[in-house]
């Protein structure tokens, strides 16, 4: 059990990472990557959302719906579901950290529409994960969304700095830099 999750660690952390590999949560990747500090918090924010939908979707799809072959309901449950562990983490943060739910702005309420979030809730059930697996499975997804938005706002912080082209400036080097990160990680794609 213990290889297995170290398995689903790395595979969802560099190898099958959702931004790089997957190409999910692509919107708050270049939206909320401009500032270290915005990525770490929507980082972390996207982590508890993740993990805490990872739980509860596969025990209502384990013990409800599958029970009452509702599974066909699965998409819209699911949706209930981020979208309200959404709300409770925004209220969360504008309590804690009113600086930190100003810069996230609308990014915060668009956790719900994060296709992460949901992608890896339907592919924890996809993948036939016990509670467990499921667990690190959305820690794993959600820490390499994080390492990936710390990563490009560390990048782009520092091409702030440099001495780019004009006509690159912005969305267009954001954009390269991403794709560069993305062939970087694909160099992982042995360890699994």
């Amino acid at each position: 059990m213990a290889g297995k999750i170290i398995t689903i660690l790395i595979s969802t952390i560099l190898v099958n990472n959702y931004v790089f590999a997957q190409f999910l949560g692509i919107c708050p990747f270049l939206g909320v990557s401009s500032k270290t500090e915005t990525a770490t918090g929507m980082g972390i924010a996207v982590t508890f959302v993740v993990v805490l939908a990872s739980i509860i979707t596969w025990c209502i799809q384990k013990f409800i719906l599958d029970v009452y072959h509702l599974e066909y309901l699965q998409t819209i449950v699911f949706i209930l579901v981020i979208a309200s562990l959404v709300q409770f983490v925004e209220m969360v943060i504008k309590k804690i950290s009113p600086a930190l739910y100003t810069a996230m702005g609308v990014f915060l309420p668009l956790i719900t529409t994060n296709c992460v979030v949901l992608g890896v809730t339907v592919l924890n059930i996809q993948n036939g994960y016990g509670i467990i697996e499921t667990i690190f499975s959305g820690l794993g997804a959600s820490l390499g969304f994080a390492m990936a938005l710390i990563l490009m706002s560390s990048l782009r912080e520092r091409l702030a700095l440099g001495a780019v082209p004009k006509p690159l400036q912005g969305v267009p080097i954001a954009l390269i830099s991403a794709g560069l990160m993305a062939l970087a990680f694909s160099g992982f794609g042995g360890l699994v």
